[in-house]
């Protein structure tokens, strides 16, 4: 394992089902990058939150940490609480560096995957559920 890690940083829900999508990006990472530890973490309703994911990446021997907000913009919890969260796993792990990417849905690579997959429902091409 490399001294990087990666939190994949999503809200969280009530039903588990929710998190499949999110788990099958974890996967999809481990899969293409096997030194990465990657970990979801969820600001609600789910664990571990954004500081025990850090807690335990650190534990792990990482040295920076990634994180990557699962959101498609940049509203209010990405805005206001997930500053709160990495202040607060910066002061119990001062020795990390942490680095804050922006909110996935505002990545341009991620933008035009939408427009592609919002294409293909015109072409009756779009997979999944209904």
């Amino acid at each position: 394992m490399t001294n990087t890690g990666l939190i994949l940083f999503a809200h969280g829900a009530r039903d588990p089902r929710w998190a499949a999508p999110f788990e099958a990006v974890a996967a999809r990472v481990r899969a293409l990058q096997p030194g990465v530890a990657v970990r979801l973490a969820f600001l609600e309703l789910m664990t571990p939150s954004l500081p025990d994911a850090g807690a335990e990446l650190a534990d792990a021997g990482c040295e920076r940490i990634e994180i990557l907000p699962l959101f498609l913009g940049a509203g209010g919890h990405v805005r206001q609480d997930l500053p709160r969260l990495l202040a607060a796993l910066q002061a119990a792990h001062p020795q990390l560096q942490v680095r804050l990417h922006p909110a996935v849905g505002e990545i341009d690579s991620v933008v035009a995957a939408m427009a592609t997959a919002a294409l293909a429902t015109l072409d009756g091409e779009a997979g999944g559920a209904a």
